[in-house]
């Protein structure tokens, strides 16, 4: 058993992995982790949601134990570290975890509040909240780091509309797709330069020298690496899923009629990797027509690609092509929030972050520090992301459940204040606000 200064196991079953697959006992200890802001609103509903269904579901005879974990605020005030090393070995220990929300800083300030997210600079006393014991040095990005500590290298998001949502899109209710987002390479990768940095400048210097090619002395600098090793599996889990659902297509999502060796290569990559591990399975856009005059085989998965800047065109006008979409990081990242604007933004959706025997699923929100403490914003996409973490551990019934819960709450118009507000807008009767614990409420009466 593994020693912890702050975590404390519970009584449960610890989770193992044999062949890529989580063995789950009867009461399977999981992480939890609060988060910032309001962390402190949704995850309780979160919680009494997926408990009544896995009761209900399994006539008492299964259960999760909880274990706490802390990043963050917590994180702070326990370890003086909002990303305390004890988190990420608690996490690879228990293999499944789900959090709420944390604070990101986005500016050139020295510190943050993560009570507030106030950004200053200085450390001790938050200029805006007043608070004395929530104020740290700037840092890099929590979700992006327990990504990276953890190698969770595909960011998955689910896409579906949910009848009574309103959405800005007539053809919303044909979205019905999973997102496969590389977590680790790109932009996250975090190679970015200041202007005038001692790196930036020689970055710059290599350039003119191999290429002879100019860049403006007062650029700052970013690095982009996608590589082989990267784009395999990220599109290895993406065949994977479209494989074994029995869905129609994977579209590999790129801009490389620009940059060739990094989008481009995705998808070349992707393609290569699809012929040689899932040859039996797969036929490529290209053979379909070239060979089989576009007649689909079946029980084929059709691999296909489209440049990332046309695919934002195409979810909105014929979304029902699309099933699983494998992107490079960045364009994973402006797709996810497109997408699930589509079909009316339910809690910005649900998120899961996987590596080949970790799962951290999490709200894909942020923190909303003015709502923090006032149980009213929409607990969905924490909800959501248990739902996908259910799935994850084979309890699909209880995952069933908790589906079928939100879709009755949501058609029958018992949902938060910011469904209550579109509801309305669009002129529909009998809506009732609810609060965030009260939305979590409904969808355990309904289940």
């Amino acid at each position: 058993m593994a020693q912890f200064k702050e975590v404390q196991i519970p009584e449960g079953d610890l989770i193992q992995v044999k062949n890529g697959k989580p063995v789950i006992g009867d009461r399977p200890v999981i992480g939890v982790l609060r988060g910032d802001g309001i962390g402190i609103d949704i995850t309780p509903p979160m919680q009494q949601v997926v408990g009544a269904a896995v009761d209900k579901a399994y006539d008492g005879k299964r259960s999760i134990a909880w274990c706490p974990l802390y990043a963050g605020l917590e994180g702070l005030q326990r370890y003086g570290s909002e990303f305390p090393e004890e988190t990420v070995e608690a996490i690879r220990h228990l293999k499944i975890a789900i959090k709420g929300p944390f604070t990101t800083p986005i500016g050139e300030e020295t510190h943050v509040c993560l009570h507030c997210a106030n950004q200053q600079y200085h450390d001790g006393t938050c200029d805006k909240c007043g608070k004395n014991d929530g104020v740290c040095e700037r840092f890099r990005s929590i979700n992006v780091r327990f990504r990276q500590y953890l190698d969770l290298y595909a960011c998955v998001r689910p896409i579906r509309y949910f009848e009574g949502v309103p959405a800005p899109n007539k053809y919303a209710d044909k979205v019905n797709f999973v997102i496969f987002r590389e977590n680790t390479e790109d932009v996250y990768a975090g190679h970015d330069f200041e202007r005038g940095s001692e790196t930036a400048l020689a970055i710059i210097a290599l350039v003119k020298k191999m290429t002879g090619r100019e860049i403006r002395s007062d650029s700052g600098i970013g690095i982009k690496p996608i590589s082989l090793n990267g784009t395999n599996r990220l599109v290895r889990k993406a065949l994977e899923w479209a494989v074994s659902q029995k869905l129609p297509s994977v579209t590999l999502v790129h801009k490389g009629n620009i940059m060739k060796f990094t989008e481009g290569s995705f998808c070349k990559w992707g393609y290569e990797l699809a012929e040689k591990e899932f040859g039996d399975a797969t036929i490529s856009e290209k053979k379909l027509w070239d060979e089989l005059d576009g007649k689909m085989p079946e029980g084929k998965v059709l691999v296909k690609d489209r440049i990332a800047d046309s695919i934002f065109q195409q979810i909105q006008t014929r979304p029902d092509e699309y099933s699983v979409l494998a992107l490079p990081n960045l364009n994973g990242d402006y797709m996810s929030d497109a997408a699930i604007a589509l079909v009316g933004g339910l809690g910005l959706g649900p998120g899961a972050n996987l590596s080949d025997d970790v799962a951290l699923f999490e709200a894909t929100h942020g923190t909303a520090p003015k709502y923090t403490g006032m149980d009213k914003v929409n607990p969905g996409s924490l909800i959501l992301s248990a739902v996908m973490m259910l799935n994850h551990m084979g309890w699909n019934e209880a995952a069933d459940l908790v589906l079928s819960g939100m879709e009755k709450a949501i058609k029958e118009g018992q949902v938060t204040y910011d469904l209550a507000r579109l509801m309305v807008r669009e002129g529909r009767a009998g809506v009732n606000e609810l609060s965030c614990s009260g939305f979590g409420q409904a969808i355990i009466e309904r289940m």
